[in-house]
């Protein structure tokens, strides 16, 4: 099988090579993340002054981590590291559960995004003859952005159906002959049994390929889909606060989701004790942007829970894979001294 790829020279780039340019990048992200009050309060703190401190890809462990709090604490503008005139987009939370939290992004920052994005869809063999509809919000939401810009980029033809309003999404899938969806595995669930209710046959749709986020979900639920679309599914990680879309995407082989290392750097920690974790162990994923300018953050705790999947792809790529999300920390129960996720709750209910 020949490995479908968009920009090989970093994918498949050397690993000595890819982390010399993540410290190069570190460095560059500390340097703007000194512009910002938070970052330069908070690198005083462990008395770090100058981005050429960092002597090694370790010295991350040095730095403090950001948490949900410390951005909503810095709203709406203590993590800005440019002017205001240099921004050209922000996406926000809706604050429902505190205070919002607020991402910046320059011109140079939504480009970046847009190339991740495109070597996701790219790596899971889609390509410009496809054609597109994305069934995610639209707006403050990252989601819809973040998918359209990279698919446009790849050069497919896009639908910007946003969410909702299935028996629209039907029509259009049948006018347009859609080959490749993006939405929420409970939304595709949901289309199926409205497909079911119309009388719509799935064979009559030209549906190939899902790509499913957003959303905890078990591998019950993603073969379910499969089977009741007769589509691949594959699953996609992104956060807001680290662009959205476009921070791991599984590849043809979906032995993992590979995570861009020339655009974050990852670690996995044990949300209790804050300590680092082999391979194939469970805890918290932590990630230093590497590209960003206007919203730099420094081991940012996303709250998710996944472990590093051991071994090579067979696509070849370089680049380290997360496994399947296992849920959040704040979601753990602990059961007779036992972690249990709702994941596992879930697949054993499907």
């Amino acid at each position: 099988m020949n490995t479908p790829v968009w920009n090989p020279a970093i994918e498949f780039m050397e690993r000595e090579a890819l982390e010399r340019l993540q410290l190069a990048r570190l460095r560059n992200t500390i340097a703007w993340a000194l512009k910002t009050p938070f970052y330069k309060r908070r690198l005083a703190e462990i008395g770090l002054s100058h981005p050429e401190e960092i002597a090694s890809l370790r010295d991350v462990r040095r730095l403090p981590y950001t948490t949900k709090d410390d951005l909503r604490d810095a709203y709406p503008e203590g993590l800005l590291a440019v002017d205001r005139e240099e921004v050209v987009r922000l996406h926000t939370s809706s604050g429902t559960t505190g205070a919002p939290t607020v991402i910046y992004h320059t011109q140079h920052d939504i480009d970046g995004w847009t190339e991740l994005v495109a070597r996701c869809i790219i790596a899971t063999g889609a390509t410009r003859r496809d054609v597109f509809q994305n069934m995610t919000n639209y707006g403050l939401f990252t989601g819809g952005l973040g998918l359209h810009y990279g698919a446009e980029r790849v050069g497919m033809l896009v639908i910007p159906a946003s969410s909702g309003n299935t028996s629209r999404q039907i029509q259009l899938m049948r006018n347009f002959r859609v080959t490749v969806v993006h939405a929420t595995p409970s939304y595709l669930l949901h289309l199926q049994a409205t497909l079911a209710d119309e009388g719509v046959n799935v064979a009559e749709l030209a549906l190939q390929k899902a790509f499913i986020g957003a959303e905890p979900h078990s591998e019950e639920t993603r073969h379910k889909i499969e089977n009741l679309l007769g589509v691949k599914a594959y699953n996609s990680y992104g956060l807001s606060e680290m662009n959205g879309p476009g921070v791991a995407f599984e590849c043809l082989h979906q032995t993992g989701l590979h995570l861009w290392e020339d655009a974050y750097i990852l670690e996995i920690i044990d949300p209790e004790t804050l300590q680092p974790l082999a391979e194939g162990q469970i805890g918290e994923i932590v990630l230093t942007s590497l590209q960003r300018q206007a919203t730099p953050l420094l081991r940012y705790r996303t709250r998710d829970l996944s472990h590093l999947v051991s071994g090579h792809c067979p696509c070849g790529r370089i680049h380290r894979r997360l496994a399947r999300l296992q849920g959040r920390s704040d979601d753990l129960l602990i059961i007779n001294g036992v972690n249990v996720f709702p994941s596992q709750i879930e697949s054993a209910l499907m």
